[in-house]
């Protein structure tokens, strides 16, 4: 028996790497369903000003075809209170890059009336979206 009945994860996902697929594995090794939250492009544009590579429909087709990953949900927003009313999981799981930000000691403080942990997971170091975006420019002009 997992830890976790539902467990939750949000991100945009955008040129899907090893990263992402070692996060979600992990999360899906807690927990009996794992519910991924995919970042609409609207909320991309808004948080880190610049438009995903991978438009928001297929980056959900994407993460839905991994066995590890049970439902797919679209998301606007980046407040988990909020997805925890949408789908009401036990657990969020988030990268241990973020252990100890404001931001994460907020959320755990704002879940806990909810019964709901953060849970941080062990994260890929040397590769992200953004690495992967700056390597690509960094050929592009050489």
């Amino acid at each position: 028996m997992k830890k976790y009945k539902i467990g939750y994860t949000q991100g945009t996902f955008d040129m899907f790497h090893i990263g992402h697929l070692n996060l979600l594995h992990q999360a899906k090794e807690l927990c009996e369903e794992l519910i991924v939250g995919v970042n609409t492009d609207q909320l991309v544009n808004e948080y880190k000003h610049k438009v995903p590579v991978v438009n928001e429909h297929d980056r959900a087709a994407i993460i839905g075809e991994l066995r590890c990953v049970d439902r797919v949900v679209f998301c606007n927003t980046l407040d988990k209170t909020e997805a925890w009313q949408r789908v009401h999981f036990d657990a969020v799981f988030i990268g241990n890059d973020w252990k100890g930000d404001e931001r994460w000691k907020q959320t755990e403080d704002d879940l806990k009336p909810f019964g709901a942990e953060v849970v941080y997971l062990r994260h890929t170091d040397g590769v992200s979206s953004s690495l992967l975006r700056e390597k690509e420019n960094e050929k592009i002009e050489d």
